[in-house]
């Protein structure tokens, strides 16, 4: 039998079967529908990406693009990474949206620093308590400030403000502003513990400041001191908060930054013996303020400052920094002092001695020892002979303020700032809290020319200005703005402290007021008026806190 076999063709380069096409056709047409597909969900994952929040229709794209598109789920580096960009405010907003992102709030990263101001209030306690045992075993530098607010004002509406007392009334006063008191101290003395307990394992503090201005000054002394007594009569707590204190000190490895001011005894004059030589050795800031030290004994002393080798700027109590001091700073162990700021407090005048303070001799070889040596001194109710010893030709100082409650300044005083400091003076504050506002002291009075105009004169390089409760007459306030001019970038006058002459009140053609405006305003170079709210500066109103801040800043700029 015979078979045939049909033997197929070799097919010709190029040539395809009907089915083969349909097949080829079959496959594009899937392939475009999936590329489609991809397009469709690239934009959709665009738009999620491009818009925040989640509407319901957002919720259902989100649904396709499946869990992993979620914002909760993007890791916690990438999260905190976002969050540094943003300040602190949005930070907490942020962590709201979900717990993933909470728990990222408070890693380390984002809090080296933490900067807080609080009112001395129990219901700032839960909220320092959380913040603090949050943030307090990593921060490398925490700064806190306490203030007792309207602390002057009597009692709320519901201590009994606002009844007429009649009879008695002062009594039920006194009752009302004590027992306020009372709660001001056992609240400031929580939130110090708070504070203290929750750093006391840190050792990677390099920045520590503490700031507590709650005390008010009376002819009979310190409200504070008072009451202090009645709130922790055996005084557990507050010898609780000085070993916190040390403990801190002592446990400390980088610390770099040391200020401690008005803290109510929370500094004893042997704190600083619980530093360690190596962490003394690299100190760079020592600020010590506390005028309520009783008797002579100081918080820092002459053979203690002889560790700290590496400080660029020191703080202390005028009383506390003698002639001694002065020549330890100016030993060749000692790197050159670049800040020095000074607290001039009558407390302190009264019961420490003028006699051990540098002369004009230890002055000059601390200036040639650093020829960038800078003095900032705060005068509280010193009398003008105190001044007169305290102001020696050779300080190199740079900024100075007094505040007065019961000494004025006199314009010799002035005079002698002008013509001692006329090289180095930038910042003149020159306040007097006096309850008469029909009596402000004039400093021109039997003067040819005004002090202040000769300020202006003479210190050429006057940036700040600022006065209240000394008459100052409108015509001096242009000269000051003339000879100044642009350089004097802050002019700070209270309406109730300028006065005019009766000649320009006289003129009927020009209305004093608005060509005293004028008249500085063109002097300056800059839009200027009068403050007219004394309340809204705090050079003015917490002189204590502006002193402290300004010594912050004032060592920093280095």
């Amino acid at each position: 039998m015979l078979l045939f076999l049909s033997v197929p063709q070799p097919r010709q380069p190029g040539a395809r079967t009907r089915a083969g096409a349909a097949r080829v056709a079959r496959w594009r047409r899937r392939r475009r529908l999936r590329l489609q597909q991809l397009r469709r969900l690239r934009g959709l994952l665009r738009g999620l990406r491009g818009r925040s929040g989640a509407g319901s229709r957002r919720r259902g794209r989100m649904a396709l693009c499946g869990q992993a598109a979620g914002a909760a789920s993007l890791p916690s580096e990438l999260i905190v990474h976002i969050f540094s960009f943003l300040p602190a405010p949005d930070r907490l907003r942020a962590s709201a949206s979900c717990s993933h992102w909470r728990e990222c709030l408070f890693y380390p990263a984002l809090w080296p620093q933490l900067r807080i101001c609080l009112r001395v209030s129990p219901a700032e306690q839960p909220r320092l308590e959380f913040l603090m045992r949050k943030c307090g075993w990593f921060v490398r530098e925490l700064r806190v400030e306490f203030a007792a607010e309207n602390y002057l004002s009597g009692c709320g509406p519901g201590d009994g403000g606002g009844v007429d007392t009649g009879t008695g009334g002062e009594e039920v006063e006194a009752l009302q502003l004590s027992a306020r008191w009372l709660e001001v101290l056992r609240t400031y003395l929580e939130l110090v513990l708070c504070v203290l307990v929750s750093i006391r394992n840190n050792r990677n503090l390099q920045k520590f400041s503490l700031f507590g201005d709650i005390s008010i000054l009376q002819q009979q002394g310190s409200l504070s001191n008072t009451y202090l007594s009645k709130v922790d009569p055996d005084g557990k707590k507050i010898k609780q908060i000085q070993q916190l204190f040390e403990e801190i000190l002592s446990n400390s490895r980088q610390m770099k930054w040391l200020s401690c001011g008005f803290m109510l005894e929370i500094v004893t004059p042997t704190s600083l013996s619980s530093l360690s030589n190596a962490v003394a050795n690299t100190m760079e800031h020592l600020s010590l303020l506390d005028n309520n030290i009783p008797g002579n004994s100081t918080l820092i002393t002459a053979v203690e400052l002889e560790r700290f080798v590496n400080l660029h700027s020191l703080a202390l109590d005028f009383c506390d920094f003698t002639a001694e001091m002065a020549r330890v700073l100016t030993d060749s162990n000692h790197v050159p002092l670049q800040r020095l700021s000074l607290l001039v407090h009558n407390v302190s005048v009264m019961h420490k001695s003028l006699d051990n303070m540098p002369n004009d001799e230890h002055w000059k070889a601390l200036s040639r020892k650093s020829t960038s040596l800078r003095v900032y001194i705060m005068a509280f109710d010193i009398k003008s002979e105190d001044m007169l010893k305290i102001l020696k030709p050779s300080i190199p100082l740079e900024r100075i303020h007094f505040d007065s409650y019961i000494t004025c300044v006199s314009g010799a005083i002035v005079d002698l700032i002008s013509r001692q400091y006329d090289k180095f003076l930038t910042h003149f504050i020159l306040m007097n809290d006096v309850i008469d506002t029909s009596g402000f002291p004039d400093l021109s009075d039997n003067r040819n020319e005004d002090p202040l105009v000769l300020l202006a004169w003479r210190c050429t390089k006057l940036s700040l200005l600022a006065i209240h409760g000394y008459t100052v007459w409108a015509h001096n306030l242009i000269a000051i703005a003339r000879l100044r001019g642009s350089d004097l970038k802050v002019l700070e006058v209270t309406e109730e402290s300028i006065d005019f002459d009766q000649g320009e009140l006289a003129d009927q053609d020009v209305d004093p007021v608005h060509n005293l405006i004028e008249q500085v305003s063109l002097g300056l170079g800059q839009p200027w008026h009068a403050v007219m709210d004394i309340e809204s500066l705090s050079v003015f109103t917490e002189p204590n806190r502006h002193f402290y801040r300004e010594m912050q800043s004032f060592s920093e700029d280095i």
